[in-house]
């Protein structure tokens, strides 16, 4: 599983023209399924997104979490994270999942996220869709399950 996560001061998703998703103050987080992963990919992957300490203090220092201030999340599903750019001119999406499972941890990781006791937002899964956000920092951490980077 992959994700791409950015603090950010405000963020909104639209799919084809309304409105699917807004948050003030949190973290967006875009999130790639790839075909191979399992509920041990998932719960890493919340369990870091949850608990990075990656928003300031009173001193400034990047000492806190989400989990710590109560952040609201935006979760967008981004398959292309698992574009694979290394042959030719058009990245290959094998490694990620096919839509069925995509979907359904997709949702399974919003639905770990409310369970924590978050407000989260979303986009719509497998549409066309119009991200506008404000990262503060600018803060941009990426993460992958299997730990590549």
């Amino acid at each position: 599983m992959r994700a791409v996560v950015q603090r950010v001061r405000q963020c909104s998703v639209s799919a084809e023209g309304r409105l699917s998703g807004q948050i003030e103050s949190g973290l967006l987080v875009y999130l790639g399924v790839g075909q191979d992963d399992s509920e041990k990919d998932l719960a890493y992957t919340v369990e870091k997104v949850t608990n990075m300490r990656i928003f300031p203090d009173d001193e400034g220092k990047m000492n806190l979490s989400a989990a710590d201030l109560r952040k609201e999340i935006m979760v967008v599903s981004q398959f292309t994270l698992f574009g694979d750019t290394r042959y030719g001119r058009r990245p290959s999406y094998s490694s990620a999942a096919e839509p069925r499972k995509a979907k359904l941890y997709y949702q399974r990781f919003v639905e770990l996220l409310k369970n924590k006791g978050f407000r989260v937002q979303t986009g719509q899964f497998a549409a066309a869709m119009e991200v506008s956000s404000v990262n503060v920092g600018p803060v941009t951490i990426l993460l992958d399950s299997e730990k590549l980077f």
